[in-house]
């Protein structure tokens, strides 16, 4: 049966998934207080699909296990130039966090604060340059770089909307 179950899935990317944070909340009820663990996971295939999830369980692994099953559902694709970049700059917002994510030439390598740089590295971005301007939440921050993540487009996207194609775009219409 496992080997149904690998030929099954051969088609689907493989994914990785990376715990951000993990907090301790607790709810007060009548006789004292219920205590539980959110966990903030990313999943990505580092070839540009990545997605951000939330778990809440009474344990930990149940609530990673629920973070990385939201993560699968709120997947996106992100555009990665062939140097492992993204295509233009962007802001992000979520909340109170904001985050500025800039392209970097080739060798830069990820310059990004602690919960967005697993966000960068599953979705297969090898040289950014980020800056959190805002809250230090840890989900607000990366929720707002995933933001930023899903409002770039492509140069192939930015030409089909003008109706033009890339090297017209890049190198002005031929006559």
């Amino acid at each position: 049966m496992a080997r149904n179950n690998k030929q099954e899935n051969a088609g689907a990317p493989e994914l990785q998934e990376r715990v951000v944070y993990i907090n301790r909340v607790s709810k007060t009820v009548k006789g004292g207080r219920r205590m539980a663990f959110t966990a903030l996971v990313v999943v990505g295939d580092e070839n540009g699909h990545v997605g951000v999830g939330m778990g809440k369980s009474a344990e930990v692994p149940n609530a990673i296990k629920k973070g990385v099953e939201d993560a699968k559902k709120n997947m996106f694709h992100v555009p990665v130039t062939a140097g492992g970049s993204i295509p233009h700059p962007v802001d992000g917002h979520f909340g109170a966090g904001h985050v500025l994510i800039k392209p970097a030439i080739e060798g830069t390598g990820v310059i990004a604060g602690g919960p967005v740089r697993p966000l960068f590295e599953l979705a297969g971005i090898t040289n950014v340059l980020s800056k959190s301007l805002g809250t230090d939440n840890a989900l607000n921050i990366i929720k707002a770089a995933a933001e930023g993540l899903k409002s770039l487009s492509s140069p192939e996207q930015a030409a089909e909307r003008r109706g033009l194609t890339v090297s017209e775009m890049f190198n002005g219409k031929e006559d």
